[in-house]
């Protein structure tokens, strides 16, 4: 089975801005960006899912049109910080929630321990799939936690794996694992 996991193209957000769930216009490199994607792709695929967040799904319709979302794909819920920057979030919590975010969620958010129990569903129920050409498209903290599970990375270095927007990263898992 090949997998392709796909971030989402570049956001046109300011530095600093907290958009995890927040609908975000991408940049005007959409296009330059998509076709480089679209030109590390097999020619035949058989399966596209994607987040449901608009980064996410005019990627996904410019690979195949009749492609799925699922809710599993989305990025962390940062909850009351999102469409703040960093900058303004109240320190303490920011602290509290740096020092264990695996466990601890932003306020009236998500913890990553929570993040991945979802993206975990995901991930089982896709290997249960006949499809042996997947593209998934979503976001780097979705992509993290697929890697640092394939990797045996643990979750306290989630932020040690690197992920550009537009990447394409090629997994090729063997059938019925």
């Amino acid at each position: 089975m090949e997998i392709f996991l796909i971030r989402h193209t570049t956001p046109n957000v300011c530095k600093g801005f907290i958009y995890g769930r927040t609908d975000v216009p991408l940049a005007e490199s959409f296009s330059t960006e998509k076709e480089l994607i679209i030109g590390k792709l097999p020619k035949h695929i058989d399966l596209v899912v994607s987040s449901p967040s608009s980064r996410c799904t005019l990627l996904a319709r410019e690979i195949d049109s009749s492609f799925v979302e699922d809710e599993c794909l989305m990025e962390l819920d940062f909850g009351a910080w999102e469409g703040k920057t960093w900058d303004t979030v109240d320190r303490l919590e920011s602290e509290r929630w740096t020092a264990d975010f695996i466990n601890t969620a932003p306020p009236q958010g998500e913890s990553l321990h929570q993040m991945n129990e979802r993206v975990m569903r995901f991930w089982n129920q896709l290997l249960n799939y006949p499809h042996q050409r997947i593209v998934i498209i979503t976001h780097a903290g979705v992509i993290r936690l697929i890697l640092a599970l394939i990797n045996a990375i643990p979750l306290q270095s989630l932020f040690d794996i690197n992920v550009q927007y537009g990447e394409v990263v090629l997994l090729n898992l063997p059938t019925g694992i």
